[in-house]
């Protein structure tokens, strides 16, 4: 089995920048399809950022693009997401996701992750 942590949530200001980990675990190697996705309050979850099994390969939605950096630590077993020039409308619980350890097509579906972590809450004031 696989397990997903996220962690670096919190509450800031516009303007401001957080960074999430991700540490997975588990019977694994760590070096899954990692993704971002969040869920904001009333509406669909929806696709932040994926990168691929190496790291040399990422993604973004065009609400993050030039604001978000995703990058992993593979040695760690940990991915990252750090955000910059948060605003009010990235509030969102954003949840880490990975597909299987064998792999390597990355996806912006939800339902092509297999594993997930529970999340962690970023609050954005404005």
């Amino acid at each position: 089995q696989v397990q997903l942590v996220e962690s670096g949530g919190g509450l800031v200001q516009a303007g401001d920048s957080l960074r999430l980990s991700c540490t997975i675990s588990g019977r694994t190697s760590g070096r899954h399809v990692t993704a971002w996705f969040r869920r904001a309050p009333g509406k669909e979850r929806e696709f932040v950022s994926a990168i691929s099994r190496d790291g040399d390969n990422t993604y973004y939605s065009d609400s993050v693009q030039g604001r978000f950096t995703i990058s992993r630590d593979n040695s760690a077993n940990t991915v990252y997401l750090t955000m910059n020039s948060l605003k009010p409308e990235d509030t969102a619980v954003y949840y880490c996701a990975a597909r299987g350890g064998a792999i390597t097509i990355v996806h912006k579906t939800s339902a092509s992750y297999s594993y997930w972590g529970r999340g962690t809450q970023v609050t954005v004031s404005s």
